[in-house]
């Protein structure tokens, strides 16, 4: 499953812009390969994240993963209820599975990302 609204990486992180605010997560694609998640930890809060760079780290029953930034902004809301629940990521990692919110972003970071349909055809390129 791949959401048209999300812009992608291709190390499996998406971001779409609600408003002033850029918004994380992980793809259905990652979420499925990992398996069970069962820990997260989120960005601090106010802190500046530098695009490719390690700003997360997720758990499953398979693997430890890190989480990188699509784009450079300054966190400004994390999805605390992860930390109680990371299992929502599984089971909706473009609604209630976003991990965290960024202000601040660099909107020229946006035109390096892949669409919806870019996205589909690396993942078929992978396979």
């Amino acid at each position: 499953m791949v959401s048209e609204e999300c812009l992608y990486t291709k190390t499996h992180e998406w971001v779409r812009i609600e408003g002033e605010l850029a918004v994380v997560g992980i793809t259905d694609h990652a979420q499925r390969a990992l398996g069970d998640i069962t820990f997260i930890e989120l960005p601090q809060l106010h802190v500046e994240v530098e695009r490719g760079k390690e700003c997360a780290t997720i758990e499953s029953v398979k693997a430890a993963s890190d989480i990188y930034a699509p784009i450079s902004g300054e966190v400004f809301e994390v999805n605390a209820s992860l930390e109680g629940a990371p299992e929502k990521i599984n089971h909706d990692p473009y609604g209630e599975g976003w991990i965290f919110k960024l202000k601040d972003y660099n909107r020229n970071h946006l035109s390096s990302l892949l669409n919806a349909s870019a996205y589909e055809a690396f993942l078929e390129s992978e396979a």
